[in-house]
C-alpha cells in the first residue's frame, strides 16, 4: 500500500468519526431541549383541596382545668362499740332514708341491765318517797332522804348509759342516700371503726379542681362552670362555683376551686374525672378559623391562604401562600387566630401536606374530614 492511499483512508476515518460525533451531540442537545419542553408544558395538574373562610364572631371565653366529682355527703358507716351481728336489714346498693336500720349488734346484755335497772329505779323511788313522808312527821332526818335521792339520781344515770350503748348497737343510716356493698355477714363480731357499708348522697356533687394563680381574679362564688366526663361524651352540665380556697398553694401556686352541682337525676358519680370550664364573658370581634387549617411546627404556626392569581397565558388561577399566624382559644373545632391573616381570607383546611408556597389548587367537592351525620354501628 502507498503513503498516499493510506493517508486517504485516515483522513475518511476522522472524516465519519467527526460525523458520528456530531450526530451524537446534536442527538444529545436535541432530546435535553425535548425533555426541558416537555417538563416546562407539562405542570403538575392543580391539587384538589377543601377552602373555608376567616370570618369574625363572637366566641365564649373559658378557663380551662381537670377536676374530679366528690359527693357533697358519703360516709363510711361504722359502729361505735364492738359487738356481733345479730341483723342486717338492708341489701347492697339499696336506697335508704335517714334513720332507717342497717345493723344490729347484740345487745341482750344491755337489754338486761336496763331491766334491773329500771327494778332498782322503781324500788329507789319507793323508798325515797317513804323517808319524804317521814322527813314531813320529823322521823328521820333530811341526810336519809338526800341519800336516797342520790341513789335514784345514779341508777336514772346509769339507766341513760345503758338506753345510750343500746342505741349504738343499733346502726342507722345518717342522712337520705344509696348503700355500697355490704362489708359485713350476720355473726361476724365487728370492733368500732370497722367498715360495714358505705352510704352516698348523690342528689348534689362538688367539683373540686384548680386553676394557676392567674386566674384567681377572674373566679367569683356563684360564677357558671361547665363540666363534661368521658362516661357520657357529648354532653355538658352546669354547675355553680360555691367556694374559693383564700390561700394559693406555695407549692403549685395553683388556686383551689370548688363548685356544686344538682345531680338528682344521678348520671354522675363520685370519683370520675371530669373537664372543666370555667364560663368567663364572651369575646366579640374575634377572627376565627377551623381547627384543620393550621399547621403546627416547631417553627411555628402557619395556614395556606387561597388567592386568585393569573397565570402566564391570561388564566385565573387559584394559589396558596404559606402564611405564619398567632392563634388563640380553641372551641367547636375553630381556632381563635389573632395575627397574621385578614377576615374573610380563603384558607385550606384540608391536603395541606402536598402544598407548597405558589402550588395551584381547585377546590375539593368535599371535605374529607367533616364528621359524618351518623356513625355505624356495630
Amino acid at each position: 500500500m502507498t503513503r498516499g492511499r493510506l493517508t486517504v483512508r485516515i483522513v475518511i476515518t476522522l472524516i465519519v468519526l467527526g460525523l458520528l460525533g456530531a450526530g451524537l451531540y446534536g442527538f444529545n442537545t436535541f432530546r435535553a431541549k425535548a425533555i426541558a419542553d416537555f417538563f416546562a408544558n407539562n405542570k403538575p395538574p392543580p391539587t384538589p383541596v377543601a377552602l373555608a373562610e376567616a370570618t369574625v364572631q363572637t366566641i365564649p371565653k373559658y378557663l380551662s382545668a381537670i377536676g374530679t366529682l366528690q359527693a357533697a355527703r358519703q360516709v363510711t358507716v361504722a359502729p361505735e362499740v364492738a359487738g356481733r351481728v345479730d341483723r342486717i336489714p338492708f341489701e347492697s346498693g339499696a336506697r335508704v332514708k335517714a334513720g332507717d336500720p342497717l345493723v344490729q349488734l347484740n345487745d341482750a346484755t344491755e337489754q338486761a341491765d336496763l331491766l334491773a335497772q329500771r327494778a332498782q329505779a322503781r324500788l329507789a323511788e319507793l323508798n325515797l318517797e317513804r323517808y319524804r313522808d317521814l322527813r314531813r312527821s320529823q322521823a328521820t332526818p333530811q341526810s336519809n332522804v338526800d341519800q336516797y335521792q342520790a341513789q335514784l339520781d345514779e341508777i336514772n344515770a346509769n339507766m341513760k348509759r345503758t338506753s345510750a350503748l343500746i342505741g349504738q348497737k343499733l346502726i342507722k343510716a345518717p342522712f337520705d342516700g344509696e348503700l355500697g356493698i355490704r362489708q359485713v355477714n350476720v355473726g361476724d363480731y365487728v370492733n368500732p371503726g370497722a367498715t360495714i357499708v358505705t352510704l352516698t348522697d348523690l342528689s348534689q356533687l362538688y367539683i373540686n379542681f384548680t386553676l394557676p394563680e392567674q386566674s384567681f381574679t377572674k373566679l367569683s362564688v356563684g360564677q357558671s362552670v361547665l363540666i363534661n366526663v368521658d362516661a357520657l361524651p357529648g354532653r355538658d352540665f352546669e354547675a355553680k362555683i360555691t367556694t374559693i380556697e383564700p390561700q394559693v398553694s406555695a407549692d403549685t401556686r395553683a388556686v383551689k376551686v370548688q363548685a356544686t352541682m344538682d345531680n338528682r337525676e344521678r348520671q354522675l358519680r363520685p370519683g370520675m374525672f371530669a373537664n372543666v370550664r370555667v364560663v368567663l364573658p364572651p369575646q366579640p370581634n374575634t377572627l376565627t378559623v377551623p381547627e384543620t387549617a393550621v399547621d403546627y411546627t416547631v417553627y411555628g404556626d402557619s395556614v395556606f391562604v387561597a388567592t386568585q392569581q393569573k397565570t402566564q397565558d391570561g388564566k385565573e388561577q387559584l394559589v396558596v401562600e404559606r402564611k405564619p399566624v398567632k392563634v388563640g382559644d380553641r372551641l367547636a373545632n375553630r381556632v381563635e387566630i389573632r395575627s397574621g391573616i385578614n377576615p374573610g381570607d380563603r384558607v385550606v383546611v384540608s391536603g395541606q401536606l402536598k402544598l407548597a408556597n405558589g402550588a395551584a389548587v381547585v377546590p375539593a367537592e368535599k371535605n374529607p374530614l367533616t364528621p359524618p351525620q351518623t356513625l355505624p354501628q356495630n
